[in-house]
């Protein structure tokens, strides 16, 4: 099933969510758009990270800007040209941070902040994460200005308070959500794609590794990613082989296979039940080089992982089969095809599949899948706006009804269930 389907009308935040926020004081305003060195807080992996560009983009405009991130964010973070400087850190509230032995990283992280004589900090999470540890951070390091979606009245932790109206109110798109929180402070932009910039030096690596390939780059050519961190968001290995297959047969394609070491089993298993020639550069790419490849691609076909996003910032097409897991990660502002299968139990926020059936996933037919990359191929347009994943939403409880096991409605969580 496809996000192409007409849905009912995707919520106005700008007229629901932004009503219910603190509009700062005039005074407090201005001294936003006097701030020089702003520090931007995403503790999240390279998706998360590229999905909040555009609110960088925005905050920009000759500002001098840090982002403090996870290791895995600050790999995408160094092809961020409105990046002027990269801090990493795992914090003790984010779920892949290994277990504390003391508060010491903590207090130094305090102390390094302080150092960086930021006039501002903004922090963005999704709506499931609470900002108020990293506030207190930015609180104690004499930041002077502090941004961020919250749930709670953080009191003095923010200076700038939006009251975050996700789930409750609805979701919105990742990037939507960002951009609005910078917009409550007076920043905004036109551009509103994602950024990133590629060296040439990488651009030549891959023409490289293409060549020893033995690619033809004047024939058709996709190339597929089947890995992701959750299970939960995997494609049948099968899945995978079945659609190369077809394209190489029925699509005159070539077929080039990503991925990073730990994955060179099931990529070796897919080229396997192909039977047929492929390509694979698993292991072979840096991040900077996976991003050049996804650049001169005609085409992704990808689960909703890192190279999804990648494929986004640098204007490729992507096929992204979508786990319902969540509804705000989908491709931003790319031709896209966002296949799914419709089921009771979606937006579950789970690493696993509650259900133990994966149907959101193994439901989508090879078939289904090889029709949305001849699409794409084909030059057509898509039909899914930005805000793709939005079209399926109402208000606070209600998805709606599309052909398949679905029930009527469903429940979307409140945030502290999500969180429980």
């Amino acid at each position: 099933m496809s996000l192409q389907e007409p849905g009912l009308q995707a919520l106005n935040f700008q007229a629901i969510g932004l009503q219910a926020l603190n509009v700062p004081e005039p005074n407090l305003k201005d001294q936003w758009q006097q701030a020089k060195k702003i520090l931007c807080i995403r503790l999240d992996a390279i998706g998360d990270v590229l999905m909040t560009t555009p609110a960088i983009k925005a905050l920009a405009g000759g500002r001098h800007i840090t982002l403090l991130t996870s290791r895995s964010g600050a790999e995408v973070a160094a092809l961020v040209p409105e990046i002027d400087q990269v801090m990493t850190y795992d914090p003790p509230w984010m779920k892949a941070t290994s277990p504390r032995l003391n508060s010491r990283p903590e207090l130094a992280m305090v102390e390094t902040l302080r150092e960086g004589n930021f006039d501002a900090a903004v922090i963005f999470t999704v709506f499931s994460q609470n900002p108020l540890p990293s506030a207190l951070l930015c609180y104690l390091a004499d930041i002077p200005l502090r941004l961020a979606h919250c749930h709670e009245n953080p009191y003095q932790l923010l200076t700038n308070w939006v009251l975050d109206p996700e789930p409750s109110s609805g979701i919105r798109h990742e990037v939507r959500r960002q951009l609005d929180l910078v917009a409550s402070v007076g920043f905004h932009i036109t551009d509103e794609r994602l950024s990133l910039q590629v060296p040439e030096s990488d651009y030549q690596r891959v023409f490289d590794h293409l060549s020893r390939l033995g690619l033809n780059r004047e024939q058709p050519w996709v190339v597929i990613h089947p890995g992701a961190t959750a299970l939960s968001r995997r494609y049948a290995a099968e899945g995978f082989a079945a659609v190369a297959r077809r394209l190489v047969l029925d699509a005159n394609c070539q077929i080039v296979f990503t991925g990073t070491e730990p994955e060179r089993s099931l990529v070796e298993s897919i080229q396997a039940a192909m039977a047929i020639e492929s390509f694979s550069l698993v292991g072979a790419l840096d991040l900077a080089e996976m991003a050049a490849l996804l650049a001169i691609a005609p085409l992704v076909i990808a689960n909703n992982t890192g190279p999804a996003h990648l494929a986004a910032a640098v204007g490729t097409p992507v096929v992204d089969l979508y786990a319902l897991t969540n509804p705000q990660h989908t491709p931003w502002g790319v031709p896209n095809r966002v296949l799914f299968h419709d089921v009771p139990c979606k937006f579950c926020y789970k690493s696993l599949c509650p259900e133990g059936h994966h149907h959101c996933l193994q439901l989508v037919t090879p078939d289904e899948v090889f029709k949305a990359a001849c699409e794409l191929l084909a030059g057509s347009p898509s039909t899914i706006e930005p805000d793709s994943m939005a079209t399926i939403l109402t208000r606070p409880a209600l998805t709606v009804s599309l052909e398949s096991d679905c029930q009527s409605a469903t429940w979307v969580p409140t945030a502290r269930e999500v969180w429980r």
